[in-house]
């Protein structure tokens, strides 16, 4: 742990093309305790593909998990993720409420 990641904790995210890819993922993410919560939102995502500017509705999970996990967790998501590139990004959780962080704990060790 260093000081820009205070727990050893972060959150995760990765967009989906649909709520059932994104429930999918979640799904497979919890059963294999590479998380601990998945949150899912609609979302319109604005961006540049192959030279273009696209818009699409899509669906963005925030994923709770454990970053020594990162590296078996984005594998993961890599394998059963339809996308040719997903977004796959990492911030750490600095602080959070003594409970919440216990909580992920004894899900996630």
């Amino acid at each position: 742990m260093d000081a820009l990641n205070a727990t050893g904790y972060g959150v995760v995210f990765v967009t989906a093309a649909s709520q059932s890819e994104a429930t999918a993922i979640a799904t497979i993410l919890i059963e294999e305790q590479l998380a601990a919560c998945i949150n899912i939102f609609p979302v319109q995502s604005i961006y540049q593909w192959e030279g273009k500017i696209q818009q699409e509705s899509e669906f963005q999970l925030v994923i709770k998990t454990n970053l020594a996990k990162f590296a078996e967790l984005s594998s993961r998501i890599q394998e059963i993720h339809s996308y040719e590139v997903p977004e796959i990004i990492a911030l750490p959780i600095v602080s959070g409420s003594e409970s919440y962080l216990g909580w992920l704990g004894s899900v996630l060790n």
